[in-house]
This record gives structure tokens, sequence and C-alpha cells, in this order.
């Protein structure tokens, strides 16, 4: 009997999105028990290298490209002793739940309508003392100085709009595109009024259109967004 090779396990993966435990795994294969599963599942290592070495030859690159970076929660409700899970909030169950976090980054080209999965960390701060901020920098700065990928800006949603991913992506010369929470403070006045919170802000019909340049609270002075 073959003992199953990362092929296999992967292709399982793909095939059922909702159950990828190794049991189903083994109940579904014919060539493969369980224990043989869990044999190679408790020493095969698949590392955030492995999947840019088998995408880069892949991508049509582009310096119009973007850059995604978001995070999911693989649910692992019912779990009592996997490594990894933790309680936190899963916009999937709209709720806290246990589960395993995963930062992934993802590139578009959006001249072709195409996108490929580049990168990923496990969320694990207790492992190696990261926030999911720390992950997405650091696989921003891996894109910038040792991928050296072409692309004009990056797309992320609230979580990450904060002043030190920000600017970060701003020292790399790079535009960003993002969200920000209705409850966050912004000054839109020139300091001639307080700070208010984003949803109580008042648009001209131009600046629907165009947009508006503004200062977030905690920003350095004289710096604004649009």
């Amino acid at each position: 009997m073959d003992r199953p090779t990362r092929l296999d396990y992967c292709q399982y993966l793909l095939s059922s999105p909702l159950n990828y435990t190794l049991t189903h795994f083994a109940d579904h294969s014919e060539g493969f028990s369980h224990d043989m599963i869990n044999r190679y599942l408790a020493g095969e290592r698949i590392p955030p290298r492995l999947v840019w070495e088998h995408v880069k030859d892949h991508i049509a690159l582009t310096p119009k490209g973007y850059v995604i970076f978001d995070d999911t929660v693989l649910d692992k409700r019912h779990a009592r002793k996997i490594a990894l899970v933790r309680r936190q909030y899963s916009g999937n169950a709209q709720g806290v739940i246990n589960g395993i976090g995963v930062v992934t980054c993802v590139y578009v080209n959006p001249q072709e309508d195409r996108f490929w999965l580049i990168d990923y960390r496990i969320y694990d701060p207790q492992g190696d003392g990261k926030t999911k901020l720390d992950h997405l920098k650091d696989m921003l700065s891996g894109l910038v100085y040792q991928k050296r990928l072409p692309f004009t800006g990056v797309l992320m949603d609230s979580w990450y709009a904060t002043k030190t991913v920000m600017l970060h992506i701003e020292q790399m010369q790079k535009t960003y595109y993002c969200p920000l929470k209705t409850n966050r403070r912004v000054d839109d006045s020139a300091g001639t009024i307080p700070y208010q919170r984003v949803d109580s802000l008042t648009w001209t019909k131009a600046q629907r259109k165009q947009g508006k340049s503004i200062k977030i609270r905690g920003f350095p002075k004289d710096h604004k967004v649009k």
C-alpha cells in the first residue's frame, strides 16, 4: 500500500472544502488508512515558502498589480486539544469561536482578472509573539525586498487600517485602499474643529465623487490621507 503524498492531501483539500479531517480523508480513500494519514500529517511540514516556490513561475506579473491582505479563521468550535486553536473573532461565524487564524496574501493582476495566493502566516501569538499586523508587515517586506514583486497598491480591510501598517506601506512608496471604522476619529477642517467620528463627516456632491483629505487622530502632524 502506497504512502500518502503532499499531492494526494492537497487534492483532497481542494475537493472537500467542508470537511477536511484526516478521518474523512481516510473514509473516502481506498488506498490510505487512518493510521497512514495520521503518520503523514504528523511528519509533514508545508511552510509558506513552499507556496511561493510552487506559484512563482505561474504568476502574470504587472506593475499595475495589487496585493490583498486578509485573514480567516478555520472553524474548530468542537476542538479541545488541537494545537494553535484559540478564541478569536470569525467574520464567517459573525462572532468569537474556537479556531486557527491564518493571515493570507494574494497577488492580483487586474488587467487579466486573475489572482494567486502567494504567502500566508499562521496566527500563533503564544508561539512567536506576533500579531496579525506583524504578519502583514513581514509578508509585505518580503514582497518588496526579497520577492521583488511589481505592484502598485495594497488592499485590506478595516482591521489592518492602523497607523503602523498604513505608515509602513507608505514608507515602501505603495498606495493602500481600506475602509475606516465608523467610530474612527478624524479631522477634515484643518484643525478648526475637534476630531469627529468618520460617520459624522459631511460631504459635498463633489467630495462624494472625488474624495476628501482628512487627518486621522494619532497620525503625525500634517499627515493626511484621502
